[in-house]
């Protein structure tokens, strides 16, 4: 069987790769328990990518109930070593605002009570890994160098503000961390990010920004209408995209 050349996990908003042919499926739990979703692996431009719905491929789970250490390890487990996160954010900074799409490169970490390690249980090794740069340097350069070759207009860099969820944020939480330098926020990028370093996979954030977070740029009230639409037109780009990287 051939090599899984990359996988790519989904958020809201995208919950299979269209772009995926000769589909199989693979199901099967892993020492972390169930991923959110079957993992479906096809071909695009002759290479193996395995696909994954982080929520669930009917979004049956809210950011703090994924369990992100089975999803990651349920891709390395079928042979995946690079990883690319697509996370639909708001936008917090100018250069982000609706349907743009952006390569962050730092990130920080509001959650609370999530499972954020694999260094925990009987046995386990403590690993204390680098975090200086969160994302891999050289998969982030396989996406922009792909954007690159496609004219597909992307921020390179910024930071990802992981909050709880699932609720919105208010408009003094957006303005704290826009203080502390975020650019975007989001409620999926943490422990995701995390994890995948302690796996030792490469692993990048594809961000799509839905709306404007609260007080930003016109944003009024955000609906789930509004981000949908956003995110739809921004993942129109993803089959090229992928077919650049691949």
């Amino acid at each position: 069987m051939s090599e899984v050349a990359l996988a790519v996990i989904g958020g809201t908003g995208l919950y299979q790769l269209a772009a995926l042919g000769d589909v199989e499926t693979s199901t099967g739990d892993t020492i972390y328990g169930e991923p959110s979703a079957p993992v479906r692996i096809g071909t695009i431009a002759g290479r193996r990518v395995a696909f994954l719905a982080r929520h669930g491929e009917g979004h049956s789970l809210p950011p703090h109930q994924v369990n992100y250490r089975a999803n990651l390890r349920r891709l390395k487990d079928i042979g995946a070593r690079k990883v690319l996160a697509i996370n639909a954010v708001g936008g917090i900074t100018e250069s982000y605002g609706p349907r743009v799409i952006g390569c962050p490169d730092q990130i920080i970490d509001y959650t609370w009570g999530r499972v954020s390690t694999i260094c925990e249980g009987p046995g386990s090794d403590v690993v204390h890994v680098d975090f200086t740069e969160p994302y891999s340097a050289n998969l982030r350069r396989e996406v922009l160098a792909a954007a690159s070759r496609i004219s597909l207009p992307i921020v390179d860099g910024g930071c990802y503000g992981a909050t709880q969820g699932p609720r919105l944020e208010s408009r003094a939480e957006i303005a704290r961390m826009r203080r502390d330098g975020c650019d975007l926020v989001g409620m999926t990028g943490m422990p995701e990010t995390g994890l995948a370093r302690e796996m030792g996979l490469d692993y990048a954030c594809l961000a799509l920004v839905a709306n404007w977070a609260a007080g930003c740029g016109d944003a009024g009230e955000i609906t789930m209408a509004e981000v949908l639409a956003n995110v739809a037109a921004a993942t129109a780009c993803l089959p090229q995209l992928l077919t650049a990287m691949l």
